[in-house]
């Protein structure tokens, strides 16, 4: 990585100025496959679904989460003005940190904080609507999620009721700037699967917070669900294949491997065709043994129509199934990142700025959008 020297601390390490931003994407997918030190306390999550065991930063202007990592190469540091991150005493980029959200200290009328119904990763409130999910403590549990560890370490509630969301959401907007609203649901044997119920709670939210929203769910067995949840006003809908590689769903996700592969693309067919081209994501998880290319290929196929493949590197959830996994490195993430990015600039549909609402509205947990300025796709925050 190339840097910048402009001076020295008094400790005697590197001070370096901005670094361009190749360096700094290349610094992000190394920091989500290394990991990062704290020699500072900040906002991190610990345990259950989500970008989970992270420290959640601002890089050189880059949402990222990072997982926390005591044998990282990289450490971050706290500085006169924010934060550094710095490798073998040498400062590589400038980072802000999340402090705890001001709504943190709130609970409702009946005595529940409001950290147990809504949580900020940064700029986004989410939630997960129904902490139980029809998958979970059986042979179809999906290996890489935590969605029952939260619950059982009673840092949630059950049910979050779309009353509670909107109370929720109005305070995370007004005293600590949340600009949309991420909300999911464990997985349920109805026809809906749990999308109505998540798309009710977005439109309580929408309607009294003002807040782009986003629900997520799985492909519904009435495909006339979806345009169920766009007359309630949804911005975004994120629908996760999670692979690609049918092998490898089978194995890490048994019961979304008999929904079928092809089943997400008819349900992603329907939404882009609810909600338009760009505001339809997956997420497509790297580092579970999957081929690199029906990787490659299946989110070209999602790019055609109009879906955006929301590309993530595993972030082993503690608690979960695949607990003692490691996240790839980024020599693995790299080259997958840039030939799908290559596709989206070759499509000129969509890129990482297209989304309403969501984690491809957020980019923190890929490297996806830093990446983007060296393929010269989007913006470099601040250019």
């Amino acid at each position: 990585m190339t840097v910048t020297t402009i001076g020295a601390r008094a400790d005697g390490s590197a001070i370096a100025g901005p670094p361009p931003a190749a360096d700094v994407s290349a610094l992000i997918l190394d920091l989500q496959a290394q990991g990062l030190r704290l020699e500072t306390q900040v906002e991190r999550r610990t345990g259950g679904a989500g970008p989970t065991d992270s420290g959640m930063l601002w890089v050189e202007g880059f949402q990222i989460t990072a997982p926390v990592m005591p044998s990282s190469p990289y450490v971050l540091e706290s500085e006169d003005e924010g934060y550094g991150i710095y490798r073998d005493g040498v400062r590589l980029a400038t980072a802000a940190a999340e402090r705890r959200p001001r709504f943190y200290d709130r609970q409702t009328a009946d005595g529940i904080p409001y950290w147990q119904i809504a949580l900020l990763h940064l700029d986004s409130l989410a939630s997960t609507v129904v902490q139980h999910c029809t998958y979970w403590g059986n042979d179809d549990q999906c290996q890489f999620c935590g969605i029952g560890v939260s619950l059982d370490s009673g840092r949630t509630i059950a049910r979050k009721t779309p009353e509670q969301l909107a109370e929720v959401a109005i305070a995370a907007r007004d005293l600590d700037g949340a600009v949309d609203a991420t909300l999911t649901t464990g997985s349920t044997r109805g026809v809906d699967r749990g999308a109505l119920y998540v798309a009710r709670c977005g439109q309580a939210v929408k309607e009294a917070a003002g807040l782009p929203v986003e629900v997520q769910f799985e492909p519904p067995y009435d495909l006339d669900v979806i345009d169920e949840v766009g007359a309630m006003g949804i911005d975004s809908v994120g629908i996760h294949v999670e692979t690609f590689d049918p092998a490898v769903l089978a194995r890490v996700a048994p019961g979304k491997a008999r929904t079928g592969i092809e089943s997400y693309f008819a349900a992603w067919e329907r939404a882009v065709a609810v909600f338009g081209e760009g505001q339809v994501s997956t997420y497509v998880i790297l580092g579970m043994g999957e081929d690199p290319e029906l990787t490659i290929e299946g989110c070209k196929r999602a790019v055609d129509m109009g879906v955006y493949p929301f590309v993530v590197p595993l972030r082993p959830v503690a608690g979960s199934l695949m607990a003692d996994w490691k996240p790839p490195t980024s020599a693995y993430t790299t080259p997958i990142y840039r030939r799908v990015l290559a596709y989206m600039t070759e499509r000129g549909t969509m890129n990482s700025t297209t989304a309403k609402a969501g984690c491809a509205r957020c980019q923190a947990c890929s490297g996806m959008s830093s990446m983007e300025p060296v393929l010269q796709i989007g913006r470099r925050p601040g250019a």
